[in-house]
């Protein structure tokens, strides 16, 4: 079957998680994605940790289904190569460093009259304009810059994601953005220019805590694993040393919580659990209650009754528990990928389509598909060799 970015050609110089992330996607919807790495070195998140056989977690997790080519983009004969690839392209992808794009001429302004369909993405910690322009950043900054981390952890201490959720944050709206140009390109012909910041990403995915606090209003206190302003909404220990997730929405939920699960139907009643907000007022004394019916129960016992209930609950999986999850066995999420270290087990795109598989290829060894591509646009032994001696490729 076809895929719906059969056809669409993307280049990129990317590195790191969130441009990475973002193309891959383009990827798996059938793009072809031309990833450009510095000779010899490549994008520096191949050296993040040497995890999944040798290679790196991180890179294995956002590069399949990619070529990889070589180049010192700074070369005039890499230049050149880099300017033949853009003749065709649909997409170019970058997150270097700010202004770095610019001075190698890769800008939209620069490059938009001579690729008027170009779709040019720029993904960067603080966007292209503004005083924080210039400066680095890296998940975690931006982690603290939006405001997450005040309200993530305990009470005690703030915590970061344990995952890089503002370079996802930004691959994702990059992704979104790029899907969305490709279709107006469809209806006016022109492409355009994407802006995308990860601190703008993180920020609107504050959207509720800031709304929480508006104007001046007092934020959402740490928590830790529990809700910060819905009780009971968080993980409990049961008798066996398990520990279950559970959370109560709304009042009716509150009473058949009661009635089924602690077996107290009293309680639905008692004025101190009246609402949530005095539910969340109390929530040690409520604790208190729901640990001791707990701790007589195991964690499959408190689960049926929350289950019987019609209680949302969860185990608190830790990834093993994910690599083996029931669901996701039942229900064919895994495949394999290639890679040059043999096939590794690979979870299929969230958003089952009955149209086309997604595509699911090879993760690429540095450079591997240098000399192909360079043949393709054209050039002869004799220059892929001269480019490779002057440390070009």
């Amino acid at each position: 079957m076809s895929r719906p970015l059969d056809g669409i050609k993307v280049i990129t110089l990317e590195h790191a998680i969130a441009a990475p992330f973002c193309t891959r996607q383009l990827a798996d919807l059938g793009a072809r994605v031309i990833k450009i790495e510095r000779p010899g070195v490549g994008d520096f998140a191949r050296a993040y940790d040497e995890r999944v056989r040798g290679m790196s977690s991180h890179f294995v997790w956002t590069n399949r289904s990619k070529e990889s080519l070589t180049l010192d983009v700074k070369q005039a004969s890499a230049q050149i190569v880099l300017a033949r690839l853009l003749e065709d392209a649909d997409v170019l992808v970058q997150n270097l460093a700010p202004g770095a794009a610019a001075r190698l001429g890769l800008s939209f302004e620069e490059l938009h009259p001579k690729h008027p369909k170009l779709i040019v993405c720029d993904i960067s910690g603080y966007g292209a304009s503004g005083p924080y322009r210039d400066k680095k950043a890296y998940d975690l900054m931006i982690q603290s810059e939006s405001g997450f981390l005040s309200v993530t952890g305990s009470a005690d201490e703030p915590a970061k994601a344990g995952c890089s959720i503002a370079d996802i944050s930004a691959g994702m709206y990059a992704f979104s953005s790029i899907l969305a140009a490709l279709i107006q390109r469809q209806q006016t012909g022109a492409g355009s220019r994407i802006d995308v910041s990860m601190l703008e990403s993180m920020v609107e995915w504050m959207g509720f805590p800031m709304y929480y606090a508006f104007e001046g209003a007092a934020p959402p206190p740490r928590a830790g694993a529990a809700h910060a302003t819905i009780y009971p909404y968080g993980p409990f220990p049961t008798g066996d040393g398990k520990s279950v997730m559970l959370g109560v929405q709304n009042e009716r939920e509150w009473g058949a919580f009661c009635r089924v699960v602690l077996q107290a139907p009293d309680l639905a009643t008692d004025d101190r659990f009246l609402a949530n907000s005095k539910r969340t007022a109390h929530r040690e004394e409520l604790r208190s209650l729901i640990v001791e019916v707990f701790s007589l129960l195991t964690l499959e016992q408190v689960r049926q009754r929350l289950d019987d209930a019609q209680i949302a609950n969860a185990s608190v999986n830790n990834m093993e528990d994910v690599w083996n999850h029931p669901q996701l066995k039942a229900r064919g999420r895994w495949t394999e990928v290639s890679t040059p270290h043999g096939a590794l087990a690979a979870l299929l795109p969230p958003g089952l389509s009955n149209a086309y598989m997604p595509r699911m290829d090879k993760i690429p060894a540095l450079g591997e598909h240098t000399e192909c591509l360079l043949r393709e646009l054209g050039m002869s032994d004799n220059e892929i060799e001269s480019m490779r001696l002057d440390g070009a490729i």
